[in-house]
């Protein structure tokens, strides 16, 4: 459940997304709309306009005023089909604060957050767009997964360990495997075959094999006979700290060093952010504070729905959690890809699954030791194998740089296969305080 190619209204703005580290720092994103800027006219007396250029034949565009451009910005924003869902989030608040239900909380809050990474993801694209290359790289990297980022903390805070490692497991596939392969369809429609950067798609799968690699040794670990929580917890952490490392070493590669490997075949002209900087840190920090109230309530009444209307915990955490924190960019990726910008949408897809394995896992090990809970990296068997697996096909479909239709039903029919076996996943005895597998504790799984 996150930075970079964030939203409905994605757009580089001259800013390298570390997100979507395949695009080059000149794409734009396929929803993001032009501003039609005014004329400037004059009227006669007998009201009709005239154009003021010099030969009287074009029309001369009038500079818009900071207000103006601040307005336009919102509307694009704002003024996008997924943003319908916002309705629900006063409701969603409204229901957790007079407790409507746990089933009306969850809907209503699960709806919610859909729209509003939306707009967190363009607003922090916008902050980005002011403040250089590196530090808005680093903005895309914090605040592009904001949302999976809070529910963390939320779940996390709330024990619910098994929940969080999950979801997080769950963005990973849904990336690679369901987005990606929905992108392949997309560009299958129009094209026989789309060609995307081949070097630049692998050096993420090669962080998505090292992630792999950080999570199953940990999960092995713990199943070495005299084991114990506390080895399991301090080895989590080590690890996590060494992730943490690679990715800031990723970004100085991505960003600085080699950045002409991740370029895309052919860029677009830069487009200039109409936001300004205190208008886009106000949208920031509201959406954030938002976000933060919505995910709340939507961790209290995972439980309950789990309990009370059979929906098992693993079919949330692995497939429905997922979903809050990627609608928006799912859908910048399709298109991105159905219009032909195949760098673009592997930038959302792969780029994305980089950052949630290299950047928001250890966070997670990290708030863990903050609060003193007990988050390992011990994701289960079930749980590491997919990861494994879904990384050696999507490594084999990128390898040869060119995508058509059947490499994407391939893709999402293993999603399919995935999220078809995560139903029938046993609950753990006690699920409320799932461990997620910690040596001594109850177990994820019965």
């Amino acid at each position: 459940m996150s930075g970079s190619i964030k939203g409905t209204s994605r757009s580089s703005s001259g800013v390298f997304h570390p997100k979507g580290g395949i695009s080059s720092q000149n794409l734009r994103s396929t929803s993001r709309t032009n501003t039609t800027r005014g004329f400037e006219v004059i009227k006669g007396e007998d009201s009709s306009t005239k154009p003021l250029a010099g030969d009287g034949s074009m029309p001369v565009a009038a500079p818009q005023t900071w207000c103006q451009k601040q307005v336009s910005g919102l509307k694009n924003i704002f003024i996008q089909p997924i943003n319908v869902l916002l309705v629900c989030v006063p409701l969603g608040i409204a229901s957790g604060i007079r407790e409507w239900g746990c089933l009306p909380t969850f809907a209503l809050n699960f709806l919610a957050i859909v729209p509003l990474a939306a707009v967190l993801g363009a607003s922090t694209e916008a902050l980005a767009a002011h403040v250089g290359q590196m530090v808005g790289g680093l903005l895309n990297a914090t605040f592009g997964n904001a949302v999976e980022m809070i529910v963390t903390i939320n779940a996390i805070r709330a024990g619910l360990v098994g929940v969080v490692q999950q979801s997080l497991i769950g963005s990973i596939l849904s990336n690679l495997l369901l987005v990606l392969g929905m992108a392949f369809l997309g560009a299958g429609l129009v094209s026989k075959s789309s060609s995307f950067n081949a070097t630049g798609a692998g050096t993420n799968v090669s962080c998505l094999v090292l992630s792999s690699l950080a999570l199953t040794l940990p999960t092995v670990f713990s199943y070495i006979p005299d084991t114990t929580v506390e080895e399991s917890v301090m080895l989590s952490r080590i690890v996590a700290l060494v992730m943490a490392f690679v990715y800031t070493a990723f970004l100085i590669f991505q960003l600085r060093t080699h950045a002409d490997l991740f370029a895309a075949e052919e860029a677009e002209e830069e487009e200039e952010s109409e936001l300004g900087v205190s208008t886009s840190i106000f949208m920031l920090l509201g959406t954030t504070i938002t976000v933060a109230y919505c995910s709340e309530f939507l961790v209290d009444s995972i439980e309950g729905v789990s309990e009370n209307y059979g929906l098992p915990y693993s079919f949330i955490g692995l497939i429905l959690l997922p979903i809050v924190g990627n609608a928006a960019e799912h859908t910048t990726a399709v298109t991105a890809a159905y219009k032909g910008m195949m760098d673009l949408a592997l930038g959302v897809a792969v780029g994305s699954s980089t950052q949630i394995a290299l950047f928001v896992v250890p966070f997670s090990v990290i708030i863990g030791w903050i609060y003193d809970v007990p988050m390992t990296l011990n994701f289960q068997a079930f749980d590491t194998t997919v990861f494994l697996l879904s990384v050696f096909i999507a490594s084999g479909i990128l390898g040869d740089g060119a995508a058509n239709w059947f490499e994407g039903l391939m893709l999402c029919s293993t999603y399919t296969i995935v999220a078809i076996i995560t139903w029938f996943i046993p609950e753990a005895k006690d699920p409320a305080r799932m461990l997620g597998g910690v040596p001594g504790g109850p177990p994820l799984f019965v």
